[in-house]
């Protein structure tokens, strides 16, 4: 008698939740072994639908929670009341969720609360300061509880997890966003921005919008860079808005004058992608860029006081550098004055994996059912 496909459901709510778990789902739907589900929160509604059409897929399900103004315990409930009903009707095997976001929390603990086990991928980052990054510290200690399967992206994840002493067996698969990330690379994408003619500029890519750099410490940053500008009339700043007015505003405010900044929207995925192979370096509070640019030889200056991806400061690919503008302007000065510091930065191997991080999963997935 042929064996039923395993039963697996794949949440997602956020853009960076799509991008990482895009190979992911792809990787299963591609294995007669499982009948995949993939289910939306709705936590981000245009963004993630942009990535979703970039790499072909459909969603199952979408529980469309979105709203105006919507809080931290919004997103939690209403995740959590749709999420208990599909479970429910699909009675899934395996619920897989990404990261660190309130839409992975709330998935893992509708699971838990069903006893359904639990695979999570990008498993054991940590900062240990409980706020910082806020919620995601917390949300990621909180999923790994309840995990039955962590898929680790790097050695020191693994050893987090270890030490922590987490329930459940314990994978090292690399990032799945360095396999999202070279299958679109490998296309070269474009990104047209109006009136920036890239031939012209050291382009500067910069993305602002964690929680924690709200308020004063988005004003300093923006200050940093207009001091950078001011230092080097090569260069050009690309900065795409995130749609939060929080963070928007005042970045209009300070930056929006100048002729060599260019706000734009969000970049899709791909313009994103293209904007880094074509960047001269990035100043970043975004987890994910961490990741990503150094598979494209770009260095990285991250705009917080922590990073719970430190495997890139160590390998040199990043290097922490605050939000005072002062710190700011000279680690970039820096970069764009020396070039064998900024060769040191470009050429250093990205620790986070092989663009076969998915394919891991899978086959961990499958040793887990027998």
């Amino acid at each position: 008698m042929a064996k039923s496909p395993i039963r697996v459901c794949i949440i997602l709510g956020t853009r960076p939740e799509a991008i990482k778990l895009a190979p992911v789902i792809q990787a299963f739907q591609q294995d007669p072994a499982f009948s995949t589900q993939v289910i939306l929160t709705g936590q981000h509604r245009e963004m993630v639908s942009q990535v979703m059409k970039l790499f072909g897929l459909q969603a199952d399900r979408d529980l469309n929670i979105m709203q105006h103004g919507q809080t931290l315990t919004d997103i939690t409930c209403r995740s959590l009341r749709g999420l208990e009903t599909l479970f429910h009707e699909l009675q899934p095997q395996l619920v897989i969720v990404q990261g660190d976001t309130t839409t992975a929390l709330a998935a893992a603990l509708a699971a838990f609360y069903q006893q359904i086990p639990v695979g999570h991928v990008e498993a054991g980052l940590r900062t240990d300061h409980i706020y910082n990054p806020y919620p995601e510290e917390a949300n990621r200690r909180l999923i790994s509880q309840i995990t039955h399967l962590h898929f680790a992206p790097t050695t020191l994840a693994v050893e987090n997890l270890e030490r922590s002493g987490v329930i459940g067996k314990i994978y090292h698969t690399g990032n799945t966003v360095i396999d999202a990330l070279l299958t679109v690379a490998a296309q070269q994408p474009a990104c047209p921005v109006e009136n920036l003619a890239w031939e012209h500029y050291r382009v500067l890519l910069a993305t602002v919008h964690r929680r924690e750099n709200w308020g004063s410490p988005l004003q300093e940053i923006a200050t940093g860079f207009l001091d950078v500008l001011d230092r080097f009339p090569d260069t050009a700043l690309l900065l795409p808005l995130h749609r939060n007015p929080t963070v928007r505003e005042p970045l209009q405010a300070i930056l929006g004058s100048h002729p060599r900044v260019f706000l734009t929207e969000p970049l899709d995925y791909s313009e994103l992608v293209g904007a880094i192979q074509r960047c001269y370096l990035l100043l970043t509070d975004s987890g994910g860029l961490q990741e990503e640019a150094p598979s494209l030889g770009k260095p990285v200056l991250v705009l917080r006081e922590t990073t719970e991806r430190p495997e890139a400061v160590q390998a040199g690919t990043a290097k922490l550098v605050g939000t005072h503008p002062k710190t700011i302007a000279t680690e970039a000065a820096t970069l764009l004055a020396d070039a064998d510091a900024y060769q040191v930065m470009a050429n250093a191997v990205n620790p986070f994996g092989d663009g076969q991080a998915s394919q891991r999963i899978v086959q961990a997935v499958k040793a887990h059912f027998g």
